[in-house]
């Protein structure tokens, strides 16, 4: 099935300098799981972005990738010693809708490398042109979206949210035809824990047999929760592994103001990591009902209805696991159902946590429930911007300057009234400790990737050539929580009225 036409088979020197050292367990022990295939040879690769440190956690040689040889390896056009390539099979249900079969359309996997922390890392491409599973698609990527994924993926790893990233991002010298016209092909080479998806289940539970299933739930096990092979129920087990990482993620995301845009079950992993950042966006103003992604028309990935769908994901995941679970159809049913309908209390506990942090509120007190919830509600009505509200009130710590929080309030009465009980709940004696500051200043982030500084760095890289504004956007992301001089365009909103209408589009 492989395509190996331009493929070059002098890997020497690649082994000798880029130090990939490869173990790939995914393509070793699932056969059947993918379709080999090779990287379309592109005409004219530069390296345009480079992680150094990222690789150097990948225990690669950094000095040697970063140039021709990293141009020639992150394009596809040279293949390392040791790597695999292949197009992984996965089914999803998108916008709720279930598609038999997926898979890697315009992707692939090159294999595995065990990081400096003992961590085993996928390396795969994006963009990197057709597989079997194209269904009709050129496989390209273009320009804006893979500097995109690479840029969400940087933020969210700032921070401190489990995350894919972005190992290197390659311009391939050739054009590639969208509904815009023709833009400029890349391709993007991301890091993830696994690569193994909710959508991959649900392709072995409807066109594999139960032996490749167990199968690919064993190796699940094995390689996210090891500490379950041989338990008396893994199965559940790691249902409940899973639904615990992703009620923990979405807590995360809902911290931040982060909404995905595109919750399909394909878009789950079962390691619990932040995967395909094509319509993401950070919210400004606070709207639970919140849409970016204009392939969204009935707001079901909205930002506050992300929690449900992770639970609606979960149950399909679920689904696939019945037959492991017990050899009682009603039994494995009951068992099943236990763990999803916990997803909302797990949820909840990990969002609690976060908002406590957020709020500064140390312990656990009979009015702290509606203190949160005031804020909120206080956010919503008055359609305060969510990061700076956080970032001010951490400023603010009970009895500093509040100048630039009641800023942010057309009607500041009713947030002086919630910071009234609010500061006797965390310093009833007077100004905040300075840890408790510290903590919360930890927990609110001063810059994430407002969208209209993303789409002008975008913008200037694809139409001009220029990719000074993302590096420097890259640079600032890097240390979100860190206040620094120079930077308050960085830290703001768009202007009133300039992003109305905004919508981001399904890129990678």
């Amino acid at each position: 099935m492989a395509d190996t036409v331009g493929m070059s088979t002098d890997t020497t020197e690649l082994t000798a300098t880029a130090g990939f050292r490869f173990d790939n367990s995914y393509a070793r022990a699932l056969d059947g799981f993918y379709a080999p295939w090779q990287a379309a040879q592109v005409p004219a690769p530069v390296l345009l972005k480079f992680n150094r440190a990222l690789a150097t956690e990948l225990a690669l040689d950094v000095d040697a990738l970063e140039g021709p040889l990293g141009a020639a390896v992150f394009s596809g056009n040279q293949l390392p010693q040791g790597a695999t390539p292949i197009a992984q099979a996965y089914a999803g249900h998108q916008f709720g809708g279930f598609s038999p079969q997926l898979g890697d359309g315009r992707a692939l996997l090159l294999g595995e490398v065990i990081d400096i922390h003992g961590q085993r890392r996928d390396i795969a491409f994006k963009g990197s042109g057709r597989t079997p599973f194209s269904r009709g698609g050129d496989g390209k990527a273009v320009l804006g979206p893979v500097l995109r994924e690479y840029l969400m993926g940087e933020a969210m790893h700032a921070l401190g949210i489990p995350t894919t990233r972005a190992l290197a991002a390659v311009a391939t010298g050739e054009h590639v035809l969208r509904e815009a016209g023709p833009l400029p092909g890349a391709v993007l080479t991301r890091v993830a824990a696994s690569h193994l998806r909710v959508g991959t289940f649900q392709f072995f539970a409807t066109r594999g047999t139960p032996e490749q299933l167990k199968t690919l739930a064993d190796y699940a096990i094995a390689r996210h929760d090891p500490a379950l092979v041989g338990s008396e129920q893994p199965y559940l087990a790691l249902l409940r592994a899973v639904s615990e990482r992703q009620a923990a993620l979405i807590a995360r995301w809902i911290g931040v103001g982060f909404i995905h845009g595109v919750m399909n079950t394909d878009n789950m992993t079962i390691s619990g990591e932040t995967i395909d950042y094509g319509p993401c966006a950070f919210m400004d103003a606070y709207d639970p009902a919140t849409v970016f992604s204009s392939i969204d028309r009935q707001g079901r990935y909205a930002y506050g209805n992300q929690p449900g769908i992770a639970q609606w994901n979960l149950a399909r995941l679920a689904e696939t696991l019945l037959p492991m679970l017990s050899e009682d159809a009603d039994t494995a049913v009951a068992l099943a159902t236990e763990v999803v309908n916990a997803f909302p209390e797990r949820y909840q506990h990990h969002w609690q946590a976060e908002l406590r942090r957020k709020l500064g509120l140390q312990g656990e007190e009979p009015q702290d429930e509606a203190l949160m919830n005031g804020w909120l509600d206080l956010l919503q009505t008055q359609r305060a911007d969510f990061t700076l509200a956080f970032r001010h009130l951490s400023d603010a710590a009970v009895g500093g300057d509040r100048a630039a929080l009641r800023g942010l309030f057309s009607e500041p009465e009713p947030l002086d009234a919630w910071l009234a009980r609010w500061q006797a709940r965390c310093a009833p004696t007077g100004d905040a400790a300075p840890e408790l500051v510290e903590q919360m200043r930890l927990a609110n982030p001063l810059y994430i990737p407002r969208n209209h500084l993303v789409e002008a760095a975008l913008a200037a890289a694809v139409e001009q050539g220029d990719q000074a504004p993302f590096e420097r956007l890259i640079t600032v992301l890097q240390r979100p929580f860190d206040a620094r001089s120079g930077l308050d365009a960085f830290a703001s909103p768009a202007p009133a009225g300039a992003m109305a209408g905004y919508r981001t589009f399904c890129g990678t």
